[in-house]
Parts: C-alpha cells; sequence; structure tokens
C-alpha cells in the first residue's frame, strides 16, 4: 500500500513537473509584435503573430515591436553657417521593417538612432544659414530623415518621418 501511494505521489509530481515546462514553453506574440528565436544562441528564424512553442532550456526569444515608435532628440546647441548659435531639437519617427537585424545587427537601434540624429541634427543645421531653417524647415526635416534612414537601412529600421520641433534664438536677436 505504501509503495503505490508513492509511486502514485511521483507520477502526481512528474506530470505537475511536465505541464509546468509545457506551460512555460508556449508564448503568445502580439499582430504588432514579432518573435526573434535563438537556438542554443543561433538565431533560427522570425515568428508571429500568434501561439509559438519553445523548446524549453535551448529556446530564447527576444520580442521586437512594429509600431511605429518616437524619439525625441535633445536640445542641441548649433552654430549655424553664418555664426548664430541656436539650440536646436527634433522628434524622429521610426519602425522597425526587418526584426532580425534590428536585434542582431546593432545592440540597442533606438539609442544609436538618437544618437545619430543628435549629430546629424548638428550637422545639417550647423550647414545651413538661420534663415533657411527658419523658412524652409520641410527642406531641413527631409534632407535629415533621408541621412538617417540610409544609416538605419542595415539595422533593420526605417525612419519615416523628422520633424525640428523648436528653434530657440539668441536673447539679443
Amino acid at each position: 500500500m505504501e509503495a503505490n501511494i508513492s509511486g502514485l505521489i511521483s507520477i502526481i509530481v512528474l506530470i505537475i513537473f511536465a505541464l509546468l515546462v509545457i506551460l512555460n514553453s508556449i508564448r503568445v506574440v502580439k499582430e504588432y509584435d514579432r518573435a526573434l528565436i535563438f537556438r542554443l544562441g543561433r538565431a533560427i528564424g522570425v515568428k508571429g503573430p500568434g501561439l509559438i512553442i519553445l523548446w524549453p532550456i535551448i529556446d530564447r526569444m527576444s520580442k521586437v515591436s512594429l509600431r511605429i515608435s518616437t524619439l525625441e532628440v535633445e536640445p542641441q546647441d548649433v552654430i549655424t553657417r553664418d555664426n548664430i548659435t541656436i539650440k536646436i531639437n527634433a522628434v524622429v519617427y521610426f519602425k522597425v521593417v526587418n526584426s532580425l537585424n534590428a536585434i542582431v545587427e546593432i545592440k540597442d537601434y533606438s539609442y544609436a538612432i538618437n544618437q545619430l540624429a543628435q549629430t546629424t541634427l548638428r550637422s545639417i543645421c550647423g550647414q545651413s544659414d538661420l534663415d533657411k531653417l527658419l523658412t524652409e524647415r520641410d527642406k531641413v526635416n527631409s534632407e535629415i530623415q533621408e541621412i538617417l534612414d540610409k544609416h538605419t537601412d542595415a539595422w533593420g529600421v526605417k525612419v519615416t518621418l523628422v520633424e525640428l520641433k523648436q528653434i530657440d534664438l539668441p536673447q539679443n536677436m
């Protein structure tokens, strides 16, 4: 009788353990996300949306959102071509178009876009006159967007829009 009870308890424990392993290996990926599956450290593919079953212990999953993200570029001090110091900031809109590259090619694509946007903003605005920055914002926006998009293409990220948010003039103007 005692052997039957200990055998039954061990079977119940084994069933509970198997259920926990199975439940832990099931993932649900939303419509706007994609899951990059790594098996023993090697990327084996992008899955989703829907139900995904991972091999316990050997599979890992990284999620990437495919929605458009916004990134505010902090105010930058820029000296324009006509030697006027201004403070300018912008907003960058981007989205991931290739989940594999966004995870494998770069460590943190959002941080990298922020850094690239800061330097590009200073560079483009530094090559322009203040008058051009104030009157031709659309041209400056699209020029910055093209440069950012060209650099982020290898990362699987598409920069959809850049908008100069605010241009602060010196107080003596």
